[in-house]
């Protein structure tokens, strides 16, 4: 359940979920974009510059693909896998209570996109969890 306080902007729902990664997720984060850069496969930095100079918002560093009044779909393709995150708010029937949803969907092209997703689904489910928690906890 979201707290009464908590944004009813999805955006920014999605923002203050997201955007404040704990310490150890920013140094994996820089870990899993100098590995992948010597792939070829675009760093997290690269995925924001990318969308931001094509003119499309970005939460965390991921572009916003689809918006809607209670749902933010976001994501990136690349040759190796695409992925979508969708932050969802669901109102309780009597429409008393917000629960925020995430959930996240991954299509691998090829082996190195499954090696990938196998090297960092532990990490991804952690991660999740914590923004989660920490953003409850704020």
């Amino acid at each position: 359940m979201l707290p009464d306080e908590a944004p009813h902007d999805i955006e920014a729902l999605a923002r203050e979920a997201l955007e404040h990664p704990p310490a150890w997720f920013r140094v994996l984060l820089r870990l899993r974009d100098a590995v992948v850069s010597a792939g070829g496969v675009k760093s997290s930095r690269r995925i924001r510059q990318d969308a931001e100079s094509e003119g499309r918002a970005t939460v965390a560093f991921f572009p916003v693909l689809a918006r809607s009044e209670r749902e933010l779909v976001l994501g990136e393709d690349d040759r190796h896998l695409d992925f979508r995150a969708s932050v969802l708010v669901r109102v309780t029937t009597d429409e008393e209570k917000r629960v925020l949803i995430m959930t996240t969907a991954v299509h691998c092209h090829n082996l190195p996109g499954r090696v990938y997703l196998m090297t960092i689904a532990p990490f991804h489910r952690l991660i999740v969890r914590s923004n989660l928690e920490r953003f409850l906890a704020r």
